[in-house]
């Protein structure tokens, strides 16, 4: 699962044509021991992460709405898709 950005020591990954289990647009996020789904709109699918960097993914997500569909868009063709900038 390719990498899509990294920042406090979360990683984002995005999966190449994942839309089985979801089938909404969505990535992974990986914290620690805790890994979740989360929808490109912010929302919790699977797994979980602790409220503090759920927060931070939430926001990042919504910052980088409009590149996360591109890549979504890209990911499901099997195409490769650009890394998008972390949150600062």
């Amino acid at each position: 699962m390719p990498e899509l950005s990294r920042f406090y020591k979360i990683i984002i990954k995005m999966q190449y044509s994942d839309i089985g289990q979801h089938n909404k647009p969505h990535f992974h996020a990986f914290y620690a021991e805790y890994k979740a789904s989360i929808g490109i709109d912010g929302e919790l699918l699977a797994g979980s992460l602790p409220v503090k960097e759920l927060k931070l993914v939430q926001a990042w997500a919504a910052i980088h709405e409009e590149e996360l569909y591109k890549a979504w868009n890209k990911a499901v063709k099997n195409e490769p898709f650009e890394k998008i900038e972390p949150l600062k």
